[in-house]
């Protein structure tokens, strides 16, 4: 053999040396996470990995280990490429089911998740990605009582249940709206009872159900009594002129940062739908901010005037037409330039600052879950966390926010959802559908201790 040959063989020889050596020097590993976290393994738990690998996964694999035993969960491939790889492989999203159903022999008590990837490429690298599970299989039971419970469309009920066996969570689910359960009051573990809705929105056909469920996800429902009495609520066109946007959206976006470039219509629709959805949410989220009693005494005070009521749909009309349309949750209850605003019960602050289209806004915790909101105030006089008696002067009323004039916007929500107050205004209603069900002597206490008349439907002014 001639130089030459022997040359061009080991230059040959030395090209591919270099070529697999950099195909191996690139290799990667792959970036393996579960999201959401898994810590509870039930019947069957949905199981969702992210495998980040620019040159993507040639093989997955998934399984439980508990006493030695290893119970696959899921097992994928794709054809392999270790010399002609991809370089920007998207991540890619696996899903597969753990538990009993895919592991008929998994027992009660603790096990081992673990996820692992090989990468497509030359090296071909193993990753791992592994947890602890608490593998639970008892299911949740729970029962409801035997009451019957007749609910307003738009206004509230309170149910009581017996939730046993493996839950972490308890209440009721009246369609999309779940209601959270909390312990009775004097009575053993397990007795609880919860306060929900049936809201405004819901076609009259939806069954409220008490639900159990555990870490795992397994759940269980129980029906009760009950007797729905449909509602139809107002529906009112609104005029909207051009100095009436005008003065709305500068109250809402002095600044103009909302929708900016655009005319004044898009920005009074933007702040008249978004940010209402957005307000609405972040009133919702103080549902977290609660105490596991009762705070409140006796009915709550109704004041000033209605200029609207719950659930009054609203035509938002532009010469001529009909340009948005939104559903007003609460009462307008006029007042007069300077009036004071005061707290409709005993109750702690959880919120006093500005909310977009409702402006200077209060809104009072009176324990286990229940909050009234007061909207368009001129000036605040409070801050949260501090207790607050019924009738206190908390603030000045005013048109801050989306307001036409001066009047509060007073609502009052159970866990999140926005009910109709009037309710809430009737003592006897308080006294037989709420208190007599958590304690017959402290429902009489409150009856006797409570100064205010009932709501009758009288629009007086009261205090």
């Amino acid at each position: 053999m001639n130089l030459n040959k022997v040359t061009a063989i080991i230059i040959v020889v030395s090209l591919i040396l270099i070529g697999t050596i950099s195909l191996f020097v690139l290799s990667g590993h792959t970036t393996l996470s579960i999201n959401p976290a898994v810590k509870t393994v039930g019947i069957s738990t949905p199981v969702t990995v992210q495998a980040a690998n620019p040159h993507g996964v040639r093989h997955i694999t998934a399984y439980l280990e508990q006493g030695g035993q290893q119970f696959a969960l899921l097992d994928q491939s794709s054809p392999s490429t270790r010399l002609f790889w991809h370089r920007h492989e998207p991540a890619h999203t696996f899903t597969f089911e753990a538990g009993k159903t895919k592991a008929p022999n998994l027992k009660e008590g603790k096990a081992h998740l673990v996820v692992e990837a090989v990468s497509n490429d030359m090296r071909g690298s193993t990753d791992t990605v592994a947890t602890d599970v608490d593998v639970v299989l008892a299911p949740p039971r729970v029962v409801a009582d035997e009451v019957q419970h007749h609910i307003n469309q738009g206004g509230m009920e309170l149910v009581t249940l017996t939730a046993s066996g493996n839950y972490n969570e308890s209440g009721v689910r009246v369609g999309k709206y779940t209601f959270r359960s909390f312990p009775l009051p004097g009575n053993t573990a397990g007795e609880r009872f919860a306060m929900f809705a049936y809201p405004w929105d819901l076609p009259p056909d939806v069954v409220p159900l008490a639900y159990a469920r555990n870490q795992a996800g397994t759940e269980t429902t129980a029906h009760f009594w009950f007797k729905l009495h449909p509602k139809r609520f107002r529906v009112r066109d609104f005029e909207l002129t051009d100095a009436l946007m005008e003065k709305l959206v500068n109250s809402v976006d002095p600044t103009g940062q909302l929708a900016p470039g655009k005319d004044m219509l898009a920005r009074f629709l933007y702040i008249n739908g978004e940010m209402r959805r957005k307000n609405n949410q972040q009133l919702a989220d103080l549902r977290f901010k609660t105490e596991e009693k009762i705070l409140w005494n006796g009915p709550f005070i109704h004041w000033g005037k209605e200029e609207a009521d719950f659930a009054d749909v609203r035509n938002y009309m532009y010469h001529g037409q009909k340009v948005d349309q939104q559903v007003h949750l609460g009462f307008d209850l006029s007042d007069v330039a300077n009036g004071p605003v005061s707290a409709a019960n005993d109750g702690r602050v959880v919120w006093a600052s500005d909310m977009g289209i409702y402006g200077n806004c209060v809104v009072l915790d009176h324990g286990y879950s229940l909050q009234s909101i007061y909207g368009h105030m001129h000036q605040i006089d409070v801050k949260v966390g501090d207790m607050v008696k019924k009738g206190q002067k908390m603030g000045i009323a005013g048109s801050t926010g989306l307001a036409g004039g001066i009047h509060v916007h007073f609502s009052m929500q159970i866990d999140g959802v926005q009910v109709n107050p009037l309710e809430w205004w009737d003592q006897h209603w308080i006294r037989d559908r709420v208190l007599s069900k958590l304690d017959p002597n402290h429902a009489a206490a409150k009856e006797s201790s409570a100064s205010a008349p009932p709501h009758k439907g009288s629009k007086k002014r009261r205090r």
